[in-house]
């Protein structure tokens, strides 16, 4: 939930870097409240909903020292904050554990809602993400990402669709949760939550990459290609 010692410096730092920023949400936000989670209950015998409750400060507390570092407050990690305080907030309220796994539904479903939403408009929510991964910032890329984008009915429907793949994944996560949540033990729903959400993201990967980017990033190559 490693160093290559003869790379040269320039090299290595960057590999770090980016190793460092793809894990350690991930460690933040999944491994570490797992384990806090099971060392209180199963260990110490604390409730499940104080053992959640305390498992959920640590993502909440990645949130906010991103906005302190950042001295900024985007909508994504605004939300993402609301939602783990008032989980905690109406678990400790209600006294019932179930609610931390459904605030992590609800919180699912209003972002798979905001890109759904403008999926089917002239703005597709992902479309800012995806054309920065695949022109890569190339000159010649980019101008043909333009090109395609103004001219190429079957490049938009592509930019509409992987937004929308995406957002279904996560409504489709956000559903599985919630009858999860409802239906299963807690103790189970600590660690199958986690996995419903990797099997959704596996899932978006690999069919927006079918149907979607990879179609995508075939065209702009071409393009590209075509326009020297």
């Amino acid at each position: 939930m490693t160093q290559t010692p003869t790379a040269p410096p320039m090299v290595e730092q960057p590999r770090r870097s980016t190793l460092g920023t793809l894990l350690t949400p991930l460690a933040l936000d999944v491994a570490a409240p797992l384990v806090c989670y099971y060392v209180l209950h199963g260990a110490f015998g604390v409730s499940e909903v104080a053992a959640m409750a305390v498992s959920g400060v640590i993502p909440s507390a990645r949130v906010v020292h991103g906005i302190v570092r950042d001295r900024a407050l985007n909508g994504l990690a605004g939300l993402t904050l609301a939602v783990n305080v008032a989980g905690i907030a109406l678990s400790f309220v209600t006294g019932d554990a179930r609610l931390m796994i459904a605030k992590d539904s609800a919180l699912s479903a209003v972002i798979s809602l905001f890109m759904m939403l403008p999926a089917g408009t002239a703005h597709p929510v992902m479309t800012p993400g995806l054309r920065a991964f695949i022109t890569r910032g190339n000159a010649a890329r980019e101008a043909a990402w333009e090109r395609l984008a103004a001219g190429s009915a079957r490049f938009r429907r592509a930019e509409r669709r992987f937004t929308g793949i995406w957002g279904g994944a996560l409504l489709a996560d956000c559903v599985a949760r919630i009858v999860g949540a409802l239906t299963l033990p807690v103790s189970t729903m600590v660690w199958l939550s986690n996995v419903m959400l990797i099997v959704a993201v596996v899932a978006g990967l690999l069919l927006a990459g079918a149907f979607a980017s990879g179609p995508i990033q075939m065209m702009v190559i071409i393009e590209a290609k075509h326009a020297r």
